[in-house]
């Protein structure tokens, strides 16, 4: 059966690809800006530049009769987010860029499994292959040879984020019906409890009269803050809406797959990082799993078609 969606690459998979590479180089930007501030201090800032940004996106949330259930799910999943954001940032501190782009995509493949667990649908066959291949390539990417198999803190963070992302969409999934909100308010609701969340952190973690850090006023921190909030999110937030409404759902989902391949040349030729053999061979063995995940089960589906498709996770903010 034909489908009513264009077979060629249109302006919405064009854009679907920048997104791709716009959060591909987030890695290498998030770790050039955390060797100039403090990780929790880091995050602070860039979610409170960008609830400060989508503050014209709160309105909804007062004029929505169940503003206090679209709150508490706001709150739930902003706290998530925070702890994903702590784990990747901390964690593309002390492993590469390209590593963590890579590492990052496990959770297409984890996916699945917190679906099983917190949804009660169990994965397909396949899913259980590809999370054996992720596997395998998390543990060739972290090494430097086949003798040298190892994971550092860097890269176990990593994999912690993308466990964490993969519960992140179940649990948007489960509150979706519990809140009236648009997206982009939840958003807002959602950057205000990270930055909140992560200052008080920061405070907390602190010794005893430790000073907060001013930002540095170096221009390439501030343009890779404006990257990460204005790009990384609005852009990327808008472009992917506007996408996924004109393309089929298999098409935004193996072209957002392209991310980490995207990280991982950005931190080669844009920040001057090395990857062996080894380590490529890992990285495009995790991002072919997560595109295998990704396929839609065309037999499955003819011959039993309530069964329902993977969705897959996407970052947010």
């Amino acid at each position: 059966m034909k489908s009513g969606k264009r077979a060629g690459i249109g302006m919405a998979e064009l854009m679907l690809l920048l997104v791709a590479a716009v959060w591909g180089g987030s890695y290498a930007v998030a770790r050039q800006a955390t060797q100039q501030l403090p990780v929790l201090e880091f995050i602070a800032l860039r979610f409170g530049l960008t609830f400060v940004v989508l503050l014209p996106a709160l309105g909804p949330l007062f004029r929505d009769a169940g503003w206090r259930q679209g709150l508490a799910a706001g709150g739930l999943l902003g706290a998530n987010l925070l702890a994903i954001f702590v784990c990747e940032t901390f964690g593309v501190s002390l492993t590469s860029a390209s590593n963590a782009a890579f590492l990052i995509s496990l959770c297409v493949a984890i996916t699945p499994f917190a679906e099983w667990w917190l949804l009660g649908q169990r994965p397909a066959r396949r899913v259980f292959w590809a999370a054996g291949l992720s596997a395998a390539g998390a543990a060739m990417l972290s090494a430097t040879s086949p003798a040298a198999l190892s994971m550092g803190w860097g890269d176990a963070l990593m994999v912690v984020a993308a466990v964490l992302r993969a519960v992140m969409v179940c649990m948007t999934r489960r509150l979706a019906g519990r809140h009236t909100l648009p997206a982009l308010t939840l958003t807002a609701v959602q950057s205000g409890v990270m930055a909140l969340g992560a200052a008080a952190i920061a405070l907390v973690a602190s010794p005893w009269g430790g000073a907060w850090h001013l930002p540095p006023a170096t221009a390439s921190f501030w343009w890779g803050m404006a990257y990460l909030v204005l790009l990384c999110t609005v852009f990327a937030f808008f472009a992917q809406n506007h996408a996924a409404s004109r393309s089929s759902p298999s098409r935004v989902s193996l072209l957002m797959g392209s991310e980490p391949v995207f990280g991982a040349l950005i931190a080669v030729y844009g920040f001057g990082e090395r990857i062996g053999p080894w380590g490529w061979a890992g990285g495009l063995l995790i991002v072919a799993a997560a595109w295998w995940v990704t396929l839609p089960p065309r037999e499955r589906s003819s011959r039993n078609p309530g069964v329902p498709r993977m969705e897959v996770p996407v970052r947010s903010p």
